[in-house]
């Protein structure tokens, strides 16, 4: 049964949310939160990927600052979640994912997969950690696309997303050449089913190119 374990972090305990597979597990995966904290829905995700052989952890990041708090998807609640993931820093999420990483090496290769905010901390955790990573529409990715990768990763964005134009896109593949961009008929966080932006067959094809990904590059 999933359930929340705790982890010890260089900035403090963290909880975090551990699905374990049926059998022997594949490898280790991090999933990483959006600006709403570690909710109902990125429970589901990380059980979604446990059902896939994976056993994953979901760190509360938000448990530095304002432990298990969850956030609503309105305007009260993006303000906040944007403010807390400013006054976290890139520098302590990134220590919660090695943190997380560090639990799960025990099972294998470990990467990440990252959504919004999370998906500029899964491109991170390749460029600092060595993790090969999935991100998700990371609307913050642009400054570090200078900064090497010791792992692959891969992107993927909505053309719809007005939080991350075009340009920005470009950029990925201007100064990533060799790291594969993906871009979906979708908006910004396509792959949330509980969103108004959910956009199944986006997530759908996103997921499976995810997974092909780990197959490859955790084995």
């Amino acid at each position: 049964m999933p359930q929340w374990i705790t982890l010890s972090t260089e900035s403090g305990p963290v909880r975090a949310w551990q699905a374990l597979p049926e059998g022997t597990p594949r490898a280790g995966l991090v999933v990483i939160q959006e600006i709403f904290g570690a909710n109902a829905h990125i429970r589901h995700v990380a059980e979604q990927y446990a059902a896939e052989g994976y056993v994953v952890l979901a760190p509360d990041f938000f448990d530095l600052l304002q432990p298990e708090l969850e956030l609503d998807y309105d305007a009260d609640g993006v303000a906040q979640g944007k403010a807390l993931v400013t006054e976290l820093g890139v520098d302590r999420a990134v220590a919660v994912v090695e943190a997380a990483a560090q639990q799960l090496s025990q099972y294998g290769k470990v990467g990440t997969v990252g959504y919004c905010w999370g998906g500029t901390i899964a491109m991170l955790a390749a460029q600092r950690l060595g993790l090969p990573s999935s991100s998700y529409y990371g609307a913050r990715n642009v400054p570090f696309l200078d900064s090497p990768f010791k792992a692959p990763a891969i992107f993927h964005f909505g053309d719809q997303d007005a939080s991350i134009p075009a340009a920005a896109v470009a950029a990925h593949r201007e100064k990533q050449p060799t790291l594969p961009v993906y871009v979906y008929p979708a908006d910004h966080a396509f792959n949330r089913e509980v969103g108004m932006h959910y956009h199944a067959p986006s997530a759908d094809l996103a997921r499976e190119r995810t997974l092909a990904f780990f197959s490859e590059n955790l084995r």
